[in-house]
C-alpha cells in the first residue's frame, strides 16, 4: 500500500492522477494547507522541505519520496507501469516532464502568485510570468503538431504532469487562443478516466474566496 499526502494542487494532482493511471493501491491523506500542516515536524520528516505531495511506499520499508516529477518516477520504475522501455522514447518522456518542472510549474506558479494571491496588483510581474507561460504553451502547441502525446505515440507521464498545470491555465489568467493542436491533446487527456479521477480525489478545503484569502496571507508570511 501506498500512502499519499496531497492537496487540490497541479502538484497534488499529478500524484493522484499517476496512481489512478497505474492502477496503484493508495491511501490519500489530505494535507490543509491552509492550516499549514506541511509545516508540521512530523511532514518535515517525510518531505524536510515541506511542500506537498509526499508518498510513503509500504511495500518498500516505508520509503518516503517527494517532489511531484521524482514520485511519478519512483511509481513509475519500481512497478513498471508507465515506464517506456525503448531508451528515446523513455528519454523524450524524461525531458518533457522536466519542461514542466522546470518551466510549466514554475511559470504557471508566479502567474498564480502575482494574478491571484500577490496583496499589491503589480502588472509588470504579471504580465511577464503570463506571458512566459504562454510562450511555453506555444512550445507545447508546436511538439503536439508533431505527435499525439509528447513522448511520442504512446501516453506517458510527460502527458500527466504537463495537463495537470495547463488545465489550470484559466486560474493563471492564461489563454489557449490558437493553440488547436494543445487544445486537442487537453481534451484527449480529459476524456481519460484514471485522469478525471486523479483530479476530484483531492478535496477542495473550502471556498474560493476562502482558498484566496489563505493564499494571500501565505505569500505575505
Amino acid at each position: 500500500m501506498i500512502e499519499l499526502y496531497t492537496s487540490a494542487t497541479p502538484n497534488g494532482y499529478k500524484a493522484t492522477v499517476t496512481l489512478e493511471e497505474m492502477g496503484l493501491d493508495y491511501n490519500l491523506h489530505h494535507v490543509q494547507l491552509q492550516e499549514n500542516e506541511q509545516k508540521r515536524p512530523e511532514f518535515l520528516k517525510m518531505n524536510p522541505n515541506g511542500r506537498i505531495p509526499v508518498i510513503v511506499d509500504k511495500n518498500n520499508d516505508d520509503f518516503a519520496v517527494f517532489e511531484s516529477g521524482a514520485i511519478m518516477l519512483y511509481l513509475a520504475e519500481t512497478y513498471d507501469k508507465l515506464n517506456p522501455k525503448d531508451p528515446k522514447e523513455r528519454s523524450r518522456m524524461i525531458q518533457w516532464l522536466m519542461f514542466q518542472m522546470g518551466g510549466i510549474g514554475p511559470m504557471m506558479g508566479q502567474a498564480n502568485v502575482f494574478y491571484r494571491y500577490f496583496p499589491e496588483k503589480l502588472p509588470s510581474a504579471i504580465e511577464r510570468y503570463q506571458n512566459e507561460s504562454r510562450r511555453l504553451f506555444e512550445v507545447l502547441n508546436t511538439r503536439l503538431g508533431e505527435s499525439e502525446y509528447l513522448a511520442g505515440d504512446n501516453f506517458s507521464l510527460a502527458d500527466i504532469a504537463n495537463w495537470c498545470w495547463v488545465r489550470t491555465h484559466d486560474w493563471s489568467g492564461v489563454s489557449l487562443d490558437g493553440l488547436e493542436n494543445l487544445k486537442r491533446w487537453m481534451n484527449t487527456i480529459s476524456e481519460r478516466p484514471a485522469c478525471q479521477r486523479g483530479v476530484t480525489k483531492p478535496e477542495r478545503m473550502g471556498d474560493p474566496d476562502e482558498l484566496v484569502k489563505s493564499a494571500q496571507k501565505m505569500v505575505q508570511r
